[in-house]
C-alpha cells in the first residue's frame, strides 16, 4: 500500500540537482550533535505511561534483536582491539530519547524518510549496511583469533569489504533521484571521500597485500614427528600419478581413508608454526602485511561509521510500519508548527496496534481536532471504553512528531512543544510515607511548576482514589490552572462536569453500542458528556432501573 503522506510539513526539493547547504556530518541531525552527548540520553519519564518503551523496543528489534538493559553500557561499534560486536550493533535507544526542538530539524528528517521510501535507495542502503555488518563480523573475528598472521588476514578482508561497500554506494547515490538535504550532502561527501588519495591508497595497498599473499607457495615435508617447510620449487604432484596407477584396481565404492582437516576458522598450533616458517621464507610479503595492519588500524571513516548507524533509525521505522500499512492503517507526515490547532484523522495507539495486528485483531481508529481558543480535551465515558488508549495516542503522536517520524493517522497537524508531561495513576510506595492522593497532588504540582504555555500535558484518571466531591473540586482547580497557562492538554476523567469549564475545554466521550450499552465501541467522539445515560441504560438492561425496582417493590 503506498504511504499516506497527507500534506507534508516541508517544502520538498525539486527533482533537479540541489546543492547541499552544508557539508555532510549526520543523516539524523541538520546541525552537528555530539555522539557522546546523544549516547548518554536515557528514557524520558513519560515513556512508560505512553507505552513508548514498548514501542521503541519493537522498532529497535527490527535492526538486530535489541533488548534494553538500563544499567549496561555496551560499545556501539567494534574496531580492531575492541570487544566482539554486541547483540544490538546500532544502539538505537539513545536516538529515541532526543526529541527535536525546531521545525527545520524535523523537516530534515522528513526529507530523508521520503527519499528512503523509494525502493531503489532503500535497497542500496540495506546492501551497504549488510556489507558493513559483515566487515564488523570480520573485525570481531580478528579480535577473537589468537595467531597474529591469521588475525592480520581477517583484518585485510574487512578493509576490502569496507572499500567495496563505500565505493558501490558512492557510485549509486547520484543516480537515485535524491531530494533530501541529508542524502545529497552524503552523496557529495562520499564522492570526495572515494576520490581522496587516502582512500585510493587504502584500496591499492589492500589489493597489493592480497595479490602478494596469493603468490605464496611452499612445500611441507612430514617425516616421523618432524616437518620441514620449504619454498615450492616446481616439484611434481605425485597424487595424480598414484591415483591413475591404482585406478585399475578400483571396484565400486570404497572406504575413504583420507584424513579430513578441521573446518574450524581457528588455526591450531601446528598450523600456526608452519605459517611462521612460511613467513620467514617470504619476509618481505609478510612484513608488508604487518605494516598494512599497523598503518591502517583506524581506516574506518568516522562520518561513514556514524551514517551506517544513524540510517538504521529510519530503516527500522519503515520496516516496523510495513505490516500496519498492509492491514490498511494510515500514516502521514505531520504538519508540525507552533499552532495549537491540532488534528488527526484515523489515528491510533501505535504500540497497541502493533500488538493487535500481530494477533490478528482489529485496530479501532479515532479522530480529534482543536481550533481557535480550544486547548484541552476532557475525555469521559464508561470504564474500559478506550479513554486511556486515546490519551496515549495523543501523547504518542506529539512525541513521534518531535522525532521526525511519520505518525499514525492521516491529515495530521501537531504542536511542536517544549516539554511533554504525563500524569497517570501510580502504585503506592510505602517507602515515601505518602498516601495515594497526597502523592498525586505532589506529582501534579511538580508538573504545573515546570510546564509552560508551550508544553503538552496528558493526565489520566487523576484523583480516582478520593471522593466524588473532592475529585470534582481538585479536577476543576487543575484544569483551571491549565487554562491559565494556555497549555495544550488531554484530561481523562470519570466526572462529566469537568468537560464544560469554558471555551478552552472540548468534551470527548468513549462510546458504546446503542442497542447494548454494556458493549464498548472504543470510538472516542467529540460530543457532550453523557455518562449517566450509560449507567441508566445498563441498569435498565438488567432490570435494575428506577422503574423496574419500584414495580418490584410495589408487588
Amino acid at each position: 500500500m503506498p504511504p499516506q503522506t497527507g500534506e507534508p510539513s516541508i517544502a520538498l526539493a525539486e527533482p533537479e540537482r540541489v546543492t547541499p547547504s552544508a557539508p555532510f556530518e549526520s543523516i539524523l541531525f541538520d546541525r552537528p550533535r555530539s555522539e557522546a552527548e546523544i549516547d548518554e540520553r536515557g528514557a524520558l519519564p513519560f515513556f512508560v505511561d505512553l507505552n513508548l518503551d514498548q514501542l521503541f523496543t519493537a522498532i529497535a528489534e527490527e535492526r538486530g534483536g535489541y533488548k534494553p538493559k538500563p544499567k549496561e553500557v555496551r560499545p556501539t561499534f567494534v574496531r580492531p582491539g575492541d570487544e566482539v560486536e554486541p547483540p544490538d550493533p546500532y544502539n538505537l535507544r539513545p536516538f529515541f530519547c532526543v526529541p527535536l526542538e525546531d521545525i527545520d530539524a524535523i523537516a530534515y528528517r522528513h526529507e530523508v524518510m521520503l527519499d528512503l521510501e523509494g525502493t531503489a535507495l532503500r535497497d542500496q542502503i540495506r546492501s551497504f549496511a549488510q556489507s558493513m555488518r559483515t566487515m564488523r563480523e570480520h573485525l570481531a573475528r580478528a579480535r577473537k583469533l589468537y595467531y597474529h598472521y591469521q588475525k592480520a588476514s581477517w583484518f585485510v578482508d574487512a578493509v576490502e569489504i569496507y572499500c567495496d561497500a563505500v565505493s558501490r554506494l558512492a557510485d549509486e547515490l547520484p543516480h537515485l533521484g535524491l531530494k533530501s538535504r541529508g542524502f545529497l550532502a552524503l552523496s557529495d561527501y562520499l564522492a570526495d571521500y572515494v576520490r581522496s588519495d587516502a582512500f585510493q591508497s587504502l584500496i591499492a595497498e589492500a589489493k597489493q597485500v592480497k595479490d602478494e599473499l596469493a603468490t605464496v607457495t611452499y612445500s611441507l615435508l612430514i617425516k616421523a614427528n618432524r616437518f620441514t617447510v620449504t619454498k615450492y620449487d616446481g616439484e611434481p604432484d605425485y597424487s595424480v600419478e598414484v591415483e591413475e596407477t591404482f585406478q585399475k584396481f578400483r571396484q565400486g565404492a570404497v572406504q575413504d581413508y583420507r584424513l579430513k582437516f578441521s573446518e574450524s576458522v581457528e588455526m591450531d598450533h601446528i598450523e600456526a608454526i608452519a605459517l611462521d616458517f612460511v613467513a620467514k621464507l617470504y619476509p618481505n610479503i609478510f612484513g608488508r602485511l604487518r605494516e598494512f595492519c599497523d598503518r591502517h588500524r583506524d581506516y574506518l571513516d568516522p562520518t561513514i561509521r556514524r551514517f551506517d548507524r544513524e540510517v538504521q533509525f529510519y530503516l527500522a521505522y519503515l520496516e516496523f510500519m510495513q505490516p500496519l500499512k498492509a492491514a490498511g492503517l494510515k500514516f502521514s507526515y505531520p504538519r508540525v508548527s507552533g499552532s495549537k490547532e491540532v488534528r488527526a484523522d484515523e489515528t491510533f495507539d501505535l504500540a497497541l496496534a502493533n500488538k493487535l495486528i500481530h494477533e490478528g485483531a482489529t485496530v479501532v481508529c479515532n479522530d480529534f481536532s482543536l481550533k481557535g481558543r480550544e486547548r484541552i480535551f476532557v475525555v469521559s465515558g464508561p470504564n474500559n471504553g478506550g479513554k486511556t488508549t486515546f490519551a496515549r495516542t495523543f501523547g504518542q503522536l506529539h512525541y513521534l512528531a518531535s522525532l521526525g517520524y511519520p505518525v499514525p493517522g492521516r491529515d495530521t497537524q501537531l504542536f511542536l512543544y517544549d516539554r511533554l508531561f504525563t500524569h497517570f495513576e501510580k502504585e503506592e510506595h510505602i517507602e515515601n510515607l505518602r498516601g495515594k492522593l497526597q502523592d498525586e497532588l505532589i506529582r501534579i504540582h511538580e508538573v504545573l511548576q515546570q510546564a509552560t504555555s508551550n508544553s503538552v500535558i496528558v493526565m489520566n484518571e487523576s484523583f480516582a482514589s478520593t471522593t466524588l466531591e473532592d475529585a470534582l473540586f481538585l479536577g476543576r482547580e487543575v484544569i483551571q490552572q491549565l487554562i491559565e497557562r494556555d497549555v495544550l492538554a488531554l484530561y481523562v476523567t470519570f466526572i462529566d462536569e469537568l468537560s464544560s469549564l469554558g471555551e478552552a475545554t472540548v468534551s470527548m466521550v468513549s462510546t458504546v453500542v446503542p442497542e447494548n450499552p454494556a458493549q464498548r465501541t472504543f470510538h472516542v467522539v467529540r460530543k457532550p458528556a453523557d455518562g449517566l445515560a450509560y449507567a441508566a441504560a445498563i441498569a435498565d438492561k438488567y432490570g435494575l432501573g428506577y422503574g423496574s425496582v419500584k414495580r418490584r417493590i410495589a408487588r
